[in-house]
């Protein structure tokens, strides 16, 4: 029977919460070495992908372990495609003109003087 982890998500979320609210670098440095065990083990991809759902994980991955995009790319996972944006509305009579408005880019001299 395997042994569960001894490491949770509200323990790696607490002490990365308290290493950023009091500066405390001991909880900085035990919090990443827990996310480096989830992190480096196929045993806790699952938990170490749910773990960075959370911003400050997201961050301390991105920054010092660089593994969650890795993980992901090996098991397969995709993230969905976003569909095509919006067209921008014509500009039409509705919008006003703005006061001051720069003259036209042909009335501006040359810097560069022809010779």
């Amino acid at each position: 029977m395997t042994r569960p982890s001894r490491i949770s998500r509200v323990a790696i979320l607490s002490q990365l919460r308290q290493a950023a609210t009091k500066g405390d670098r001991a909880a900085l440095t035990l919090a990443i070495d827990q996310m480096k065990t989830w992190a480096y083990s196929p045993r806790y991809w699952q938990k170490y992908l749910q773990l960075l759902t959370h911003p400050m994980a997201r961050l301390v991955d991105l920054t010092v372990i660089k593994q969650g995009d890795k993980i992901a790319h090996q098991k397969g996972w995709v993230k969905p495609k976003r569909g095509p944006r919006k067209p921008k509305p014509a500009p039409g009579r509705a919008r006003r003109a703005r006061r001051g408005t720069r003259p036209a880019v042909s009335a501006q001299p040359s810097l560069f003087p022809e010779f």
